[in-house]
């Protein structure tokens, strides 16, 4: 097995020469449904209504059960609601679902001690449970440090004991954004830091000899989360554990943005075959969560069983050691590569070319009266037209993009480039002065007209692949041509047929169903390639997806892998029985008034739990303090306390004001 360092990008729990394959957890057991081993990726989520409302709460999981969740957890911040998951529990069997539960504890040790008793398992966050959180940055000695561990294991061995008598099973889950000030003074706020607060309780667990556990790394940021997962697997394996993985992209949103975030998390990692159950956060109805947690995972056992179904197909090593590091591309045109953002590519070569309003799906809008495109901030910056000619003149900032012969007979070529295949550009007559795009795949690199190929600095390629693990094919790619020694700089294609979305999305049959899975899919396959710093540019081809929605998702992945940014991002956590107020309302009141301030980071949260912590690294935090009570943060500075809520979004827009961060929204003619 390969050793996975933050700073690799191997896919070192996934057979790269055969294609997916699971890493290998021991088994747990979570009441009658085990989790890990050679068990099928689980699917869970988290009620939403109050835990004292005993009705409600049964209702709302059967419904997610319903929906596909093969557990539900419960929060329970006090012993009162820890006490009431009996009559959950009871009046869930009395309707025939014997769903195991699972207890959400945060800062109350003897809540969870209640509930250990009455459900399947119990979820700690170590940088609550038993540690502080209160932003003192305090410099241990070792002797100071060890005496805080063995405070810990006093305070978090009755637990442990209680799980391992009651046959209750635990998950301890680390959060980027509540990382103990203990932590945080020794590691800082880093994967590390995450991996080690987990290992610390799991180590009291295993010198207890308790090992019914499962263990989860979560950030808002799809990067941090990915790196802290492959951190702790590599510093599992150092110390022979394989316990189980929960993975979430935690406070992930709602709509487009909340499913392209998790995705990205969530599917980089099960691409490596990391991952035993997972839950999508999103700021809506839970039952909403699991078709979504769904789809990402049948996508895994469709492919295990392709796989297994084709005879083998190696994916192409040119050194099987060589690890993939982030590529440094060169710069051609001043425009893709170097150190400039990754480009969008769209093809509009279908589209009526006669009219001059169609580019408003790609960016751009047409203002007929003065006879001129309006711009935005998510603007593509290829269009695709392959053989078709426009009658209109295309925007002076738009590069168009035609096949060669194609190209080849235009007598005016101002940001117009052509697109070869491999051989085609080698036996090319004429080539583009400023820039030449060609088509190539993986397996091209040990081809003889590879060998023909001479780089220039005009040269750019899209990047294809037909494997059924493309991912890891394409990945691949990028450590060939550091071996070869190239800096090319790479747009990377992913072409989804309409057959690429056949079956339900879990249970729930509708018509958004294609372009929910292509937002899962193409955040997925490309994202989990720009989180590690692979690929100048992204070319998503759908013929099943309108071309507004290509655009979208195409700018919603990069944002989602922080690679660039064009609009405000949201962290907003998925609500539970603990939110304050109601969750889905208030976040579409905040993006409707500040949607527009690109680079923002803006926190929604429900409760001090998902406070100042987990909102890791918001600009801005809108934070439910008690019924109709908001407090407002600058980051994890508190601003003002107790707030109406009445008031609170116009006193954060004042505090945005303020600090010079606001623009008034731009208005279009046309």
């Amino acid at each position: 097995m390969k050793s996975l360092a933050t700073s690799s990008l191997a896919g070192g729990y996934c057979n790269d020469k055969t294609g997916y394959s699971r890493f290998l957890t021991r088994e747990v057991q979570i009441g009658d449904i085990p989790m890990g081993g050679l068990q099928p990726i689980r699917i869970q989520s988290m009620t939403t209504v109050d835990t004292m409302d005993t009705l409600g709460s049964v209702e709302q999981t059967i419904r997610m059960v319903d929906a596909g969740c093969e557990y539900v957890r419960i929060t329970a911040p006090s012993i009162k609601e820890a006490e009431n998951l009996a009559n959950i529990k009871k009046e869930l069997r009395l309707r025939g679902y014997q769903v195991p539960l699972v207890a959400d504890i945060h800062f109350t040790p003897n809540a969870a001690e209640v509930a250990a008793r009455i459900v399947e398992k119990v979820r700690i966050n170590p940088g609550n449970y038993a540690d502080k959180k209160k932003f003192d940055q305090i410099d241990y000695t070792d002797l100071a440090y060890q005496a805080e561990l063995e405070r810990i294991y006093k305070k978090f061995a009755p637990l442990v004991k209680i799980c391992k008598e009651y046959g209750t099973a635990m998950r301890i889950g680390t959060n980027h954004g509540s990382l103990s000030d203990r932590i945080m003074s020794r590691y800082g706020d880093t994967p590390e830091g995450m991996v080690e607060s987990a290992l610390e309780f799991i180590r009291i667990c295993e010198d207890l000899n308790y090992y019914n556990l499962v263990v989860s790394m979560k950030s808002s940021n799809p990067q941090v989360m990915v790196q802290a997962y492959r951190l702790l697997v590599e510093k599992m394996v150092a110390e022979n554990m394989n316990y189980p993985l929960h993975l979430g992209v935690t406070e992930a949103g709602d709509g487009e943005d909340g499913r392209i975030k998790s995705a990205v998390g969530i599917g980089t990692l099960l691409e490596d075959g990391l991952g035993d159950t997972v839950r999508v956060s999103l700021t809506e109805e839970p039952e909403k969560e699991a078709p979504v947690a769904i789809a990402l995972v049948n996508r895994y056992a469709k492919r295990a069983q392709a796989l297994a179904s084709e005879p083998a197909r190696e994916i192409l090593q040119l050194n099987p050691q060589a690890a993939t590091q982030p590529y440094e591309a060169a710069e051609v045109n001043a425009f893709i590569g170097g150190s400039l953002v990754p480009r969008v590519v769209v093809d509009i070569s279908q589209k009526n070319l006669k009219d001059p309003f169609i580019l408003k799906d790609v960016g751009y809008k047409y203002d007929a009266l003065l006879d001129k495109y309006h711009m935005g901030d998510q603007s593509v910056d290829f269009v695709f037209l392959a053989d078709a000619l426009p009658s209109f003149t295309m925007p002076g900032n738009l590069k168009q993009l035609y096949h060669y012969n194609t190209w080849k007979s235009l007598s005016f070529k101002t940001n117009i480039h052509p697109v070869y295949q491999l051989a085609e550009f080698i036996e090319a007559t004429e080539k583009d002065p400023v820039m030449n795009l060609v088509y190539l795949s993986n397996e091209d690199l040990a081809s003889e007209a590879f060998s023909l190929l001479q780089p220039d600095k005009t040269l750019v390629f899209i990047l294809e692949t037909s494997h059924n693990h493309g991912m890891a094919e394409q990945r691949q790619f990028f450590a060939n041509l550091q071996e070869i020694g190239l800096d090319v700089p790479v747009i990377l294609k992913r072409s989804y047929a309409k057959a690429d979305f056949s079956g339900p999305l879990g249970d729930v049959m509708s018509p958004e169903e294609p372009i929910s899975k292509i937002q899962l899919y193409a955040a997925t396959d490309l994202g989990a390639l720009l989180i590690d710093g692979l690929g100048s540019g992204i070319w998503i081809d759908s013929e099943a997806t309108p071309t507004d929605k290509l655009c979208s998702i195409s700018f919603g992945i990069l944002q989602a892998t922080r690679s660039r940014i064009s609009k405000t991002e949201y962290i907003s956590c998925p609500s539970c029985g603990r939110t304050l107020f109601d969750l889905q309302d208030t976040t579409q009141m905040v993006r409707s008034r500040t949607n527009h301030l690109k680079g923002l980071k803006i926190a929604i949260m429900g409760c001090i739990v998902n406070g100042p912590g987990e909102m890791a690294d918001a600009d801005y935090g809108y934070v439910g303090a008690g019924p109709d009570k908001i407090t407002l943060y600058r980051g994890k500075e508190v601003v003002k306390r107790n707030v109406s809520s009445a008031k609170a979004l116009d006193e954060l827009i004042d505090i945005i004001k303020t600090d010079g961060l606001w623009i008034d929204e731009p208005v279009l003619n046309g």
